[in-house]
This record gives structure tokens, sequence and C-alpha cells, in this order.
């Protein structure tokens, strides 16, 4: 990919960026999808970090973006390490498989490191990130609701930080504003109408997550 252009994401992007979300999320894990509202409802929570709010564009098109939340990691004696979430990092589907969110990954991840974060969490299909560092989170020791679940992915970005200790994931509620059927169906109508179908991707979805590691 040529001509790429990563920047942060200003308020004339917005519109832009929902959409943009809506594209790539479409049918992918249910039928329509949630993420531009989820998007939407991001900017103005308290654990959103506008700082790594970052839009991706080739040759002055706005192709993909990423955005970031505080989490947090507490160990066994109750101490708190402050880390971040991304998700969901988006790229328009004509441009999907080319390196996109790979290289708005990397290149998100520098000012991550830049602002003193050392790990980095996601809920995600595994397959999409393992070659970006993450790990499954029982290998480094990370637990959610007394499990490991197949979905959350753990990216030490100083490598060791997390190492002779046992870590409990404490997520913020960002993603609460979806459970709003109505407000995300309001939404949605606001942009143009699309068809909601059945796909494959919506049955791997619910595999990897309602499942978890054991061994």
């Amino acid at each position: 990919m040529n001509n790429l252009t990563i920047r942060l994401e200003t308020e004339k992007d917005y519109r832009a960026v929902e959409n943009l979300t809506r594209e790539s999320f479409w049918n992918v894990y249910k039928p329509g999808c949630d993420e531009h509202y989820f998007v939407h409802c991001m900017r103005s929570h308290k654990d959103f970090i506008p700082e790594l709010a970052f839009v991706l564009e080739k040759d002055g098109e706005l192709i993909g973006n990423i955005m970031y939340t505080k989490s947090w990691l507490e160990d066994e004696e109750g101490k708190i390490k402050e880390i971040v979430s991304f998700g969901p990092v988006c790229v328009l589907p004509k441009y999907q498989r080319t390196g996109c969110s790979r290289f708005l990954i990397e290149s998100s991840f520098e000012k991550v490191k830049e602002m003193g974060y050392e790990v980095v969490t996601n809920f995600g299909n595994p397959a999409n990130y393992v070659g970006r560092g993450f790990v499954s989170c029982k290998k480094k020791n990370v637990t959610f609701m007394g499990g490991f679940p197949t979905a959350l992915l753990v990216c030490e970005l100083v490598p060791g930080c997390l190492e002779g200790h046992t870590w409990k994931f404490i997520p913020n509620d960002a993603d609460a504003c979806c459970e709003d059927k109505e407000g995300v169906a309001a939404f949605d109508a606001t942009f143009p109408p699309k068809e909601k179908a059945w796909r494959p991707s919506q049955e791997e979805f619910y595999i990897y997550s309602h499942s978890s590691v054991i061994y």
C-alpha cells in the first residue's frame, strides 16, 4: 500500500469515521452492526483517549481508523496497572487484507509507548492479532471473570512487564451504549439503508467469543 497517511482524528472526521466503521463491520459479527454507534458514543466517555484516535488516509481518502480507551490490570496484591485497550480498528472492505490494519496498529503503538503505557489488550479474533505481538491472556496470567477468554489478547510493549504476577483484567464500560438497542437503531437510521444478513463469520465470532483457554 502506497501513499498512506496516519494522523489524529479531528471533529470534521467524526461522521466519516462512523460511516467507515459501519461499512467495515456490517454483517461481520451479527446481522447489521453496532460498532458505529459505539464509536459515536465512545468519544464522550471518560476513559476515551483522544490522543490515540487515529485515522488512515490513502490519496486523501479516509480508509481506516483506530481508537483506544483506558483499562486496568490488578495483581494478586491489589495493585493497579493502567493499560490501554484498542477497538474498533476499521478498514474499508476494499482495502482489507492489504496491511492497513497492521499499519494502524503498529503506528499507533509508537504513540502508546511514548505515553508510557506498557500493555495493550484487545478482545478479538486471535487470527487477526497474533501477528501483531498479541498472545493469549493465559500466557500472561491475565484473567477475566475468573477465566481465560479465548478472545482476550494481550501485548506487552515492554517485554516481561507482567512476569511474576497474576492479573485480573478490569475493562471500562465504554461499550455499554451498545446495549441500548433503540439508540443503536435510531442512530443507524441516520445512514443510508443496508440489508442485514447472516454470514459464516458470525458463527466464527460466536465460537471464539464464548470460549475459554483451559490448558
